[in-house]
């Protein structure tokens, strides 16, 4: 008997390390996705949607994003931009505000379209997918805080889109290190309760709190 349990618990062991190994090995692909910037010529730029101040000005992140979509834009990247993000047709909508950022910045509004009518990054994907079939695009660079483009790219390429990304930055190691390591595994985590709740293994009262974790950094 003390035989069997010491043999259940070594398995148990094991699986509780190999668990763990997988976990951080997810972080380490987070951190290492944010320090490459993957643009190349594409249908479209997608701009991931981020806070939005009370005045109606973007925050300091979807600021950064939106200057870095507008860059790639004038580079010939893609000719066309998606803003996602925020309730759909409100005017201080994350996409709404990158929008008209972004026209203020020099791209004409009949190049820009909104993805908006979500409050995640799983929401984003889906509504700029849907925007991108209906116009018959298939390739997006997608733009956010670098942090944030591995989860945002796999819950693009999930819904179907064939996503690289391009971070606001790529000085990842200009973050204060212990912020850097929590966003890092705080997008792990996404992905890992994502997953979860896609195979119904997360109890009802669990998924406000994920959607807590699914969006963009602040």
């Amino acid at each position: 008997m003390k035989r069997a349990l010491r043999g259940v618990g070594l398995v148990v062991l094991g699986v509780v390390a190999a668990a763990l190994l997988a976990f951080a090995f997810l972080v380490w692909q987070v951190d290492r996705l944010g320090r490459r910037d993957e643009a190349r010529p594409a249908d479209v730029i997608v701009v991931l949607g981020a806070r939005v101040q009370p005045d109606g000005r973007p925050g300091s992140d979807l600021t950064s994003r939106t200057y870095h979509a507008v860059d790639l834009w004038q580079a010939g990247v893609a000719p066309a931009m998606i803003c996602a993000g925020g309730y759909a047709g409100e005017p201080l909508s994350a996409a709404s505000v990158c929008r008209r950022f972004a026209e203020e910045l020099g791209v004409p509004a009949d190049r820009i379209w909104l993805a908006d009518g979500s409050t995640d990054t799983l929401g984003d994907a889906e509504a700029s997918a849907k925007v991108m079939r209906d116009h018959g695009w298939s390739t997006a660079v997608l733009v956010s805080h670098p942090l944030h483009l591995y989860r945002a790219r796999w819950l693009f390429r999930r819904a179907g889109v064939t996503a690289v990304t391009s971070p606001t930055t790529t000085e990842t190691g200009r973050i204060f290190p212990p912020l850097r390591a929590w966003y890092a595994v705080r997008e792990a985590g996404g992905v890992v309760l994502t997953m979860l709740n896609g195979m119904g293994w997360l109890p009802p009262s669990w998924l406000d709190e994920l959607r807590q974790w699914n969006y963009g950094l602040p």
